[in-house]
């Protein structure tokens, strides 16, 4: 059965004539009936409740790993948790504060509030931005739906505008985690005069659908340009955190949980490696300790750790050399 609020706004939505009201109470009825798994109920009320433009089709949403093909969105099964990321408790205590608005949000409702959905993260690539919105779909065990930019940004005037209401419309039905990764590609400052008039209405386009949003759809943005976002996107996100590069600490924790994992000494201390590791992200982090368990599996039984340490050390000097 429906919450007790919706249906109270439903009666007062027709009592009214409040359309905006009487939509977004049906999405949230839909958003609800769905998490239980009722879909034959949810697609009838998104049905009825299509006027003029229609939702993005269940057949536009592109399932698993690969996004398919012509689709908006694709859905991505969450593999992270918040204990296989170190964020600084700057970041994490926030996070965590946003989950349990969202896990109690039937408390804050029955005192007029609603829980907060909006985050924006920056920072350089390669330092847990996916990670998070992974991890914050788990966390409250709802899909994680990621925007495929090469589907919705369309060549033609208006096209943009409307895949993007489509998106929306389609995701407003359901509780889960809307993911913008790069999002500097959409949300443009408008005074660029580089930019063209189809792009200052596609930044306006896209904060009025992001304003509109239920807060059952929590939409995590990341952006590695912080300085290109339009100055009207900031205010739009409740939660506006910075994920930096790993500190020497971060790096030693790294390393010590591999070594935790392993079940083996690395014969090098987590300090020494940190120092010596010239690595920029906890990208690279993870893709060298996983260089050395790689060399570790194949060189079993006669396996030295700190010989593999060594040797991928070397590697990873040429490579940093090479890049710059």
């Amino acid at each position: 059965m429906p919450r007790a609020d919706l249906i109270v706004n439903l009666v007062r939505a027709g009592s009214q004539g409040d359309q905006q009201l009487f939509r977004s109470t049906v999405e949230a009825m839909a958003a609800e009936e769905r998490a239980k798994r009722h879909n034959v109920l949810a697609d009838r009320l998104v049905e009825n409740l299509r006027s003029t433009t229609a939702p993005a089709r269940s057949s536009e949403i592109a399932r698993g790993h690969d996004g398919g093909h012509g689709g908006l969105l694709y859905e991505v099964e969450p593999q992270r948790s918040f204990d296989s990321i170190l964020l600084e408790s700057a970041i994490k205590q926030p996070l965590a504060e946003l989950v349990e608005e969202q896990q109690r949000r039937e408390l804050l409702r029955s005192y007029g509030l609603e829980p907060r959905h909006r985050i924006l993260l920056s920072g350089p690539p390669g330092n847990g931005k996916t990670s998070t919105a992974e991890a914050i779909a788990r966390e409250l065990m709802v899909p994680l739906f990621v925007v495929r930019y090469e589907a919705v940004v369309g060549s033609f005037l208006g096209e943009t505008s409307g895949r993007l209401k489509r998106l929306f419309d389609f995701v407003r039905t359901h509780q889960c985690v809307l993911f913008f990764d790069e999002f500097d590609t959409l949300g443009k400052e408008r005074g660029d005069t580089n930019e063209t008039g189809e792009i200052k209405r596609v930044v306006s386009s896209l904060l009025l659908q992001i304003d509109s949003l239920p807060s059952h759809v929590v939409v995590v943005t990341a952006t590695n340009h912080a300085e290109l976002l339009d100055r009207a996107v900031w205010r739009r996100f409740q939660l506006r955190l910075n994920l930096p590069s790993p500190s020497l600490a971060q790096k030693c924790a790294w390393f010590e949980r591999f070594e935790r994992k392993l079940g083996t000494r690395l014969g090098i201390t987590a300090k020494t490696l940190a120092s010596r590791l010239n690595a920029s992200s906890f990208s690279e982090l993870e893709q060298f300790c996983e260089d050395v368990h790689r060399r570790y599996i194949l060189g079993l039984p006669n396996s030295n750790l700190r010989k593999i340490i060594t040797d991928r050390l070397e590697q990873w000097k040429s490579r940093i050399a090479t890049e710059s």
